[in-house]
């Protein structure tokens, strides 16, 4: 096995990808917690998620997003089910990352927040100090919300109750387009709040008894159609200056969000000429928004069975569609095969264009073990993904710099 392995490796002919993992409880696939290895008794201990994210660091993945929401999952697109069959119940993303982040030592570490319906000030200064915990390893996967069910636990505003079908008219591209924009307002206030304090606003002068310098914090007077934030932030300025921001987009109006406000984005090909559009899509947007010379990740999103036979990823996808009486489908390319196959595909999506994937394990830990101890060996044979971590930070895996601070005086 290569991982982690001193032996010179074959250089690649280009830049090596980028690879991290998608952990959603007991696996994307919804009867996963029924497989004969799922743990569905510890899904709500802190033990299963920091056996996850080391398993991850394992094998060397750039980061894993821990999925959440402001609903019970469901089978259903807009609306809840009454299903007991299934796993039902989540612990918060946020805290999840802060409990594994300080047990590990590498990998990134980004939660999904819901962006709709929480505060920006209070995000900001919870991932700033995951930040800190993680000694410069933290993101934020930002998440929009339309379904009604979860408006009315906060009872702040009024969600259309939309079916999937009333997705393409006018009004609700409308509806839609302003969620998106409150989003990249929901961006610009973490950011300009992480940026509230200058890096060396911490004095910490015993003799003096000045602690901090007050003029190198900075209100950032946020005024906008959604938010009125005067700031400063709490928290002192994060190790990263700005930790990660991804988002998952799947159409235009996401698309735009990605390229005017994140960092990283998740996209969701069919194949290399799929890939290809969005990344057009992507880039003019992101010239559109000023931001053509900054680099802006997008990563495809596969959900993956994977096992050495061939069939038997298939076969197992059938019983596990059998169990859940329904033939499993996502928003992404659901592969099943085996590991070398896989890298075929991820180099061939690479190729088009994409810098990194992220790969949903259908079922924990047995997809997740196939991708650390199968398929990474594979990619580093090929020369093709990295043999131990080169940065410490997040951003540094990733090829980004530390950016200034908006506000400090040149």
């Amino acid at each position: 096995m290569l991982i982690g392995s001193s032996t010179p490796m074959p250089r690649a002919s280009h830049a090596a990808l980028h690879l991290a993992v998608a952990l959603d409880g007991a696996g994307w696939h919804p009867a996963a917690w029924r497989e004969p290895d799922a743990r569905p008794d510890e899904l709500f201990t802190p033990r299963y998620w920091t056996g996850l994210v080391t398993e991850a660091e394992r094998g060397l993945l750039d980061f894993v997003t821990i999925d959440d929401s402001l609903s019970l999952q469901t089978s259903r697109y807009v609306e809840p089910d009454e299903r007991t069959d299934q796993v039902r119940g989540r612990l918060d993303a946020v805290l999840i990352a802060a409990r594994v982040a300080p047990l590990t030592r590498n990998i990134g570490v980004i939660p999904t927040a819901v962006v709709t319906h929480t505060e920006p000030f209070h995000l900001s200064k919870a991932i700033a100090t995951l930040d800190y915990v993680s000694t410069g390893r933290a993101g934020i996967q930002v998440r929009v919300s339309g379904r009604a069910d979860e408006a009315t636990h906060f009872g702040r505003r009024t969600v259309p109750g939309l079916r999937i079908e009333d997705l393409a008219t006018v009004a609700a591209q409308s509806w839609v387009k302003e969620l998106f924009d409150e989003a990249a307002d929901y961006v610009e206030v973490l950011r300009r709040l992480w940026d509230s304090w200058e890096d060396d606003a911490e004095i910490r002068d015993v003799a003096t008894g000045r602690f901090i310098d007050r003029d190198k914090l900075h209100y950032i007077d946020f005024e906008g159609a959604h938010f009125s934030v005067k700031g400063p932030s709490i928290t002192p300025r994060p190790p990263q200056g700005q930790p990660l921001v991804a988002a998952l987009a799947h159409a235009t109006v996401p698309y735009e969000l990605v390229a005017r406000s994140a960092d990283l984005g998740f996209v969701t090909p069919g194949g290399a000429d799929d890939a290809r559009a969005i990344l057009a899509e992507i880039r003019a947007a992101q010239a559109s928004a000023g931001r053509a010379d900054e680099t802006v990740h997008v990563f495809g999103d596969l959900v993956v069975f994977l096992d050495d036979d061939p069939g038997a990823a298939a076969d197992r996808k059938a019983r596990l569609d059998e169990r859940a009486g329904a033939e499993y489908s996502s928003d992404a390319r659901v592969f099943t095969g085996t590991p070398a196959q896989l890298a075929d595909l991820l180099e061939e999506l690479r190729n088009a264009g994409l810098t990194g994937f992220r790969l949903r394990p259908a079922a924990l830990p047995y997809d997740l073990e196939q991708i650390t101890r199968h398929l990474v060996p594979e990619l580093q044979r090929r020369g093709a993904f990295r043999t131990a971590y080169e940065a410490s930070t997040l951003r540094g895996l990733l090829g980004l710099t530390r950016p200034a601070n908006r506000y400090a005086a040149a």
